[in-house]
């Protein structure tokens, strides 16, 4: 239990945030929904209770995949937080499909309009304040994943934006969720007014079938990225910028294998480097123990396998072939 309590402190705390945010603005919604019956009501509250769920198991995937390697699992438990996402997006598709039901329905037998018109907006109003709130947390999340440390304000926006592929796959998550979440917010309420105020009666309709799709999206894009996860991945990225700062090293050959996996939100480098073999076991080692602690400072990587063999006078690594391996 003790050990279960250490591992939930280290799980990924946007994520918890935002599960927390999200089931008060589930609730919010639903009981409007309840009172109101209205449908665009009905597909944000089943986007709020898929992004609730997700992003609580988000949080604990991303803290039991902290967990130290045992005997009986050597690797470790990196990859738990891509599993458990795996899991998460059977929940959202489901509530995806129920909106794009719903909205369907509407769409067909559209109801009368301009009923709860203001408690709707209103509803709809603070959940996008709050979803905007979590959005800008996870965008700073972002920012921190990417080793950024002096970026504020507006700029945030414009910094997650452009790298949010490289940010971990738990602040990934959220982000997307989120973001996709504020907009649905949005999108809903210029269809309760559209509905309301002009003869478009199916507007609500088309909107939560919008956001169904949108939901499918982010369906998508986390399977896709956790399944590979799952496969271990590696990262090219971080394999070009490795590979170049070793082989400026003046007591390297060659590098004759570098692959750098991503298991879960860790980087594991495995790397055999050629030397001249008349150089001295000690100075090798010397020269591998500075390379392997510079490879350690890079962001996200926790383990290095470095192996060395004498040049065998095939160049196998090409710094100016980023694909080079």
């Amino acid at each position: 239990m003790n050990e279960l309590l250490v591992l939930l402190k280290k799980g990924n705390r946007p994520a918890l945030w935002a599960a927390i945010i999200n089931a008060t603005i589930a609730l919010i919604k639903g009981i409007a929904y309840f009172i109101t019956g209205n449908v665009a009501m009905f597909a944000e509250t089943m986007h709020s209770i898929g992004d609730m769920a997700n992003q609580f198991f988000v949080f604990i995937g991303s803290a039991l995949s902290k967990k130290a390697p045992t005997d009986k699992f050597p690797n470790g438990f990196a990859r738990l937080v891509n599993l458990v996402l795996l899991g998460a997006v059977i929940i959202v598709g489901i509530l995806a499909y129920e909106t794009i039901k719903e909205g369907i329905h509407h769409i067909l037998h559209p109801p009368e309009s301009g009923e709860w018109l203001w408690l709707n907006l209103m509803v709809l109003g603070i959940a996008a304040i709050l979803e905007s709130f979590v959005l800008y947390k996870a965008m700073k999340e972002v920012v921190a994943d990417i080793g950024e440390k002096n970026v504020k304000g507006l700029a945030v926006i414009k910094v997650s934006l452009k790298n949010i592929g490289s940010a971990k796959p738990a602040t990934k998550l959220v982000f997307l969720e989120d973001m996709v979440a504020t907009a649905g917010a949005l999108i809903a309420m210029i269809s309760i007014l559209i509905a309301t105020y002009t003869p478009f009666h199916t507007a609500e309709g088309y909107a939560s079938v919008l956001i169904g799709l949108m939901l499918f999206y982010v369906v998508g894009r986390i399977f896709l990225d956790n399944a590979k996860g799952v496969l271990g991945v590696a990262d090219e990225e971080m394999e070009e910028k490795i590979g170049q700062f070793v082989f400026e090293d003046p007591h390297v050959r060659d590098i004759q294998k570098l692959m750098v996996i991503k298991e879960g939100e860790e980087l594991h480098v495995e790397l055999k480097i050629e030397f001249d073999p008349d150089m001295s076991i000690e100075k090798i080692d010397d020269v591998l123990d500075g390379i392997e602690k510079k490879i350690l400072s890079q962001r996200g990587v926790t383990e290095v396998i470095i192996e060395s063999d004498k040049d065998d006078h095939k160049q196998s690594w090409d710094p100016k072939d980023k694909s080079a391996d």
